[in-house]
């Protein structure tokens, strides 16, 4: 154990002299007191603060004019811990914002449980368990411990009744002298206080560790002294719980499910509108037997657990009738098998084009010179989970009629249509990619489909189906249109086929969507004005708003998703930009002169402008290469 010495008995919460007090200004009011900071500094960093369109701690704002330095402020709170709320004190010093404390002291009052603030700030993802309990450490005087049940006096262990472990969060990790070192989740709770004083004898000496370290030690400790073996749950009870994990997702929403074993549980992960949290936490008896049932679904081999496999679930629920077609994947990891779900048919996903979320003049232009294009090839790029499948069969779905022959290669087949041949590629029974694209041109289509773009054989097909009169549609995996271009010429296309074939990329994502019911109006930080090349002006009339929290977005301030585009149709100077293989540069450059590009940063801002989308959200997930132009010059390009 590291050691930790504790604070002085006699030492107590030393308030700030009884002047007036300005609001959030309690820390900067101690410095000075200790001569860290001149009052001449202070006035002056709190003129600077009032002149910010933005609201900024007064902490940060000494901070960045160089007035204070962390240790400084460290140094400065370990000495003379202040009287002042938790959430006033990480308002203070910058770690959470004044609309996220009002978030958590709603759900506090919502939730009418007794949960502390600091709970709620971490398990609604304001702020990092280590930062806070780092914080609350120097603030109460205590010490910090991480600990480890190899380093823990297993005699001060045996001296706890093992039900006072699950009510009261604490943990006794050794003696010092004639007194007890006891972690505590939180040493402000009377009542884990008073239970570790009538065990130990009012001799303990408090330090303060993360709540999931000491549960973890808990429960590693409980399953040792355990001796008899936990029942084995029966086929009824896991097909059941996996029964219910798929319901409970498509109930949800989610797009994705994660079970993971860990070290002393099996975790349950949802992910809904592209971020995972914790749905649900088990036993770690019961991995096997999940692991099991679904690779009894998904027709894998039971008996290997040394291999990764793949497989596919068609799973129809009993509770509701509704279909639901998985993609599944086992991973083998330390503590196990991890398995990932990725949940395709969900009712109701398959949209119009109108419905995809294009501007108005982006999804004019794409109609008339791509999809309306009788040949050539049209390539929807993005990463993992950006929304090219959903777009794509957006696209056929508005090209689908009686005159036309729609055949696809696809693995799997994510979406049935009616009146198109949808093949699923299928490597077990011989049906691969490969061998499809081979006889695909071979069924009189007037427009082929292929999954995804994923080697030198699959673009050179479409390629050469692009060459006899046929329309091809894809997928492809790049960060923007201008890098789709460049990848194909790495694949080793032929620069002249890509310029004389291409005739739309389409980059797109998928940000969150900023909820309704809590949308607040937000004001741009400084530092994003800086990270954007903008000045105030830049964002004239721009609506911006960001959600604060509430029920129906589970406090997360987003609820659904919102794409954003990235339309490139090729001109003749990008054409021959490509052709003579320029730099990636120069090919952007190019196309946002020529060819009217609105790239994924500007078109995520102009929808962060409308309300849509935050723009946090805006700066954290779309790539940005060039200072964007002007949200009047954004809104006429895009036809708003």
């Amino acid at each position: 154990m590291p050691e930790a010495h504790p604070p002085a008995t006699t030492r107590q919460l030393i308030p700030v002299p009884s002047l007036p007090r300005a609001s959030g200004d309690t820390i900067a009011r101690l410095l000075v007191r200790r001569n860290v900071l001149e009052p001449r500094h202070l006035v002056y960093a709190k003129r600077v603060q009032a002149k910010l369109v933005s609201t900024r701690a007064l902490v940060d704002i000494l901070k960045e004019l160089r007035l204070l330095s962390p240790a400084q402020l460290s140094e400065a709170l370990k000495e003379e811990p202040l009287d002042i709320r938790l959430g006033e004190l990480l308002l203070e010093l910058g770690r959470i914002r004044p609309g996220e404390l009002d978030a958590a002291l709603a759900i506090q009052q919502e939730s009418g449980d007794r949960r502390k603030l600091g709970e709620i700030l971490v398990e609604y993802g304001f702020i990092d368990e280590p930062p806070l309990i780092e914080i609350l450490a120097g603030q109460l005087g205590y010490p910090f411990v991480v600990p480890h049940l190899a380093r823990i006096d297993r005699e001060l262990l045996h001296q706890v009744p093992p039900k006072m472990f699950s009510r009261n969060g604490f943990l006794p990790l050794e003696k010092q002298g004639v007194r007890v070192l006891v972690a505590f989740a939180d040493p402000l709770d009377m009542e884990s206080r008073e239970a570790a004083d009538r065990i130990f004898g009012r001799m303990v000496l408090p330090a303060i560790a993360p709540r999931q370290a000491i549960r973890e030690v808990i429960e590693l400790y409980r399953r040792g002294i355990r001796r008899a073996p936990l029942p084995e749950a029966d086929d009824t009870t896991v097909i059941g719980l996996v029964n219910s994990l798929f319901d409970e997702a498509m109930q949800q929403g989610a797009s994705d499910i994660h079970i993971e074993p860990m070290k002393d549980r099996l975790r349950v992960r949802f992910r809904r509108d592209g971020v995972l949290a914790v749905h649900r936490e088990f036993n770690l008896d019961l991995a096997q037997p999940v692991t099991t049932r679904i690779k009894v679904m998904a027709e894998a081999d039971i008996a290997e657990r040394r291999r990764h496999q793949d497989g596919r679930i068609l799973y129809e629920s009993p509770a509701t009738g509704l279909a639901l077609d998985l993609r599944v994947s086992f991973y083998i990891t330390v503590h196990g098998e991890t398995i990932a779900l990725r949940l395709m048919n969900k009712k109701g996903e398959l949209l119009t084009l109108e419905e995809i979320g294009m501007a108005p003049r982006m999804l004019q232009q794409f109609r008339d010179d791509a999809l309306q294009s009788p040949s050539g090839v049209m390539i929807v790029t993005g990463p993992t989970g950006a929304g090219k499948t959903t777009t794509l069969y957006s696209c056929v779905n508005a090209l689908n009629d009686l005159e036309t022959s729609i055949i696809t290669a696809e693995e799997p087949v994510e979406y049935v249509i009616d009146g198109i041949s949808q093949c699923s590629i299928n490597t077990k029974i011989g049906v691969t990619f490969t061998e499809t694209l081979r006889h695909i041109v071979r069924q009189d289509p007037d427009i082929i489909v292929m999954g995804e773009v994923r080697d030198a054989f699959s673009a050179e097909t479409a390629i050469q189906a692009a060459l006899t009169g046929h329309k091809v549609l894809t997928t492809f995996h790049t960060e923007d249109t201008v890098g789709g271009l460049l990848r194909l010429l790495n694949l080793g296309v032929e620069a002249y086929l890509i310029a004389s074939t291409i005739t739309c990329m389409l980059a797109q994502r998928l940000l969150r969507r900023v909820c309704p019911h809590c949308a607040a109006p937000y004001t741009p930080t400084p530092e994003e004005y800086r990270r954007l090349g903008y000045t105030h002006g830049d964002l004239a009339g721009a609506d911006l708003m960001i959600g604060r929290g509430c029920g129906a977005c589970r406090f997360t301030g987003y609820k659904g998703r919102v794409g954003i585009f990235e339309l490139l149709l090729l001109s003749e100077q990008v054409k021959e930009a490509v052709m003579a293989r320029r730099t990636v540069n120069e090919i952007r450059r190019l196309s946002i002169e020529s060819a009217g590009l609105v790239t994924l940063l500007e078109d995520g801002i102009a929808k962060a402008a409308r309300g849509k989308v935050s723009l946090p959200e805006v700066l954290k997930r779309l790539p940005r290469f060039d200072k964007p132009r002007p949200l009047f010059e954004l809104r006429r390009l895009l036809g708003e």
